[in-house]
């Protein structure tokens, strides 16, 4: 009997220290569609918090202090 693709666990991985796979893509598409990060420019391969992001992610109860510069 063949397992149901809602059964089947979705892809999550940890490198280093950050999420990848395509937990960590879709995550970082939302956060990009709600305006929570951006970057300078296109060619910038760095993401930063807006300032609406950090609203939105400290009531989320994450903890922005923790992130090195």
């Amino acid at each position: 009997m063949k397992k149901e693709t809602n059964d089947v666990p979705k892809p999550a991985k940890f490198c280093y220290a950050h999420i990848g796979g395509k937990l960590g893509e879709l995550l970082a598409s939302a956060f990009i569609e709600k305006g929570w990060i951006a970057r300078n420019g296109a060619e910038n391969k760095h993401f930063y918090i807006t300032p609406t992001g950090e609203k939105a992610l400290t009531e989320m109860g994450v903890d922005l202090s923790l992130i090195k510069s």
